[in-house]
């Protein structure tokens, strides 16, 4: 396993057992050595699901599955497995989908559909679905409601630390929880979510109001990370709630009694979208990007976006280079309403551009001393309208390369 990022937690949280979940791994063989690569999560009877996916149009068989499974709104069980994406597999690709959801229902006594799949990995090689099929029911045996870390261990590929994140709200004043994990490290620019995230909450919330909550929350935190602009075909995000809380009904998402859900499902999700972004290939700086006065919100993440993804900038950010003007560029670029006259930049706090150019009296020497740290603040100010909004990204660097100049070697 490759050395953990510079940018990793000090540790992994400890998540408690959620009621109505339990994890399990294996080790099947799909493409690593000496490691797990298959992960089952087996929910109670009633659990409802939300889930968001991948706007590529070359999706992965996986994707469609699940797709195709969530008006059904319940789920009894996710399997996912690692080394192997089972994209652009053909009809070989859906058979193993097909043959796995089949395997999982009688294992877990439910229908296939709602057997919820996912795969990461390389791109274009038939999954060797016998050994998929193989691992399950021997993982389902030793499935354990506190096996948060290893399930997160297995769909690892190239990340370099497990993305775990939990949080705790009431409901009607009952304790509810919200726990999760998540795998990415590089073909990330979101245009819906990371490579894969998994969220489990004890919540009892029908599967319509799940699915807002769980769109708005996305946008704020995996539709607002990147790490090399590349959208991938494997992107899912399920939330899973059990309803094992014993709160009142709850009837529509935007209901006041759910104000700290929606806060603490934000908190878990920006956590685990951030921790991936902490885990980019090659990354040695976390960066935030603040954008203020843009025309509206979207505009605001658009021009976020725009910096976050620049080559020019990324590269500047991992040499330290204070070169403010690729900022300027990149606002420029986004396509979004600017004027050059009301932007204003600040990095590290300090004010480099204002009124069309750079602060009278600029001083680079503390902008030099914050690009030269781990955590890297960015803030745009366009100066035309109300829109903010909050990117994060990191540096590129030539580790960038080698790691996916031999990634299939």
């Amino acid at each position: 396993m490759t050395a953990p990022s510079p940018l990793a937690p000090e540790r992994s949280p400890e998540l408690p057992p959620l009621s109505g979940v339990r994890f399990a791994s294996a080790s099947c063989g799909i493409r690593y050595r000496g490691r797990t690569d298959l992960m089952v999560a087996l929910i109670e009877s009633g659990a409802t699901v939300a889930g968001v996916f991948t706007r590529s149009l070359t999706p992965g068989a996986p994707v469609d599955w699940c797709r195709q499974c969530l008006p059904r709104g319940k789920a009894r069980a996710i399997v996912v497995n690692s080394g192997n994406a089972n994209v652009f597999t053909g009809r070989a690709g859906r058979q193993v989908v097909q043959q796995t959801a089949d395997a999982m229902a009688k294992i877990a006594g439910c229908h296939p559909r709602e057997v919820y799949i996912a795969s990461t990995g390389v791109i274009g090689e038939p999954p060797p679905g016998e050994k998929i099929v193989a691992g399950l029911a021997p993982a389902a045996a030793g499935a354990e409601a506190d096996a948060w870390l290893a399930a997160a261990q297995a769909i690892m590929t190239t990340d370099t630390f497990p993305k775990l994140a939990t949080a705790r709200t009431e409901i009607d004043g009952v304790p509810v929880a919200i726990s999760g994990f998540a795998k990415g490290s590089g073909m990330l620019g979101p245009d819906m979510a990371t490579m894969l995230a998994f969220l489990f909450t004890d919540a009892a919330i029908p599967a319509r109001m799940l699915q807002e909550l769980l769109k708005t929350a996305n946008e704020r935190s995996f539709n607002s990370i990147t790490v090399d602009g590349d959208t991938s075909t494997s992107d899912t995000v399920l939330l899973i709630a059990t309803g094992k809380a014993a709160h009142k009904r709850v009837t529509r998402a935007g209901d006041p009694r759910l104000k700290g859900f929606r806060q603490a499902l934000d908190r878990v999700m920006i956590d685990l979208a951030q921790q991936i972004v902490r885990d980019g290939e090659g990354a040695e700086k976390f960066v935030t990007i603040e954008v203020n006065g843009a025309a509206s919100p979207r505009a605001a993440r658009r021009i976020g976006l725009a910096i976050g993804n620049s080559p020019l900038v990324k590269t500047a950010i991992a040499a330290g280079d204070a070169n403010w003007g690729r900022i300027v560029m990149a606002v420029g670029k986004a396509g979004e309403k600017a004027d050059r006259d009301r932007l204003a930049i600040s990095v590290g706090g300090v004010r480099i551009t204002e009124k069309g150019g750079p602060v009278p009296g600029y001083d680079e020497a503390p902008v030099a001393r914050h690009m030269a740290g781990r955590e890297i603040r960015i803030a745009v100010d366009l100066g035309i309208g109300k829109g903010r909004w909050t990117v994060w990204t990191c540096d590129l660097t030539h580790r960038y390369i080698d790691i996916n100049g031999s990634y299939r070697s």
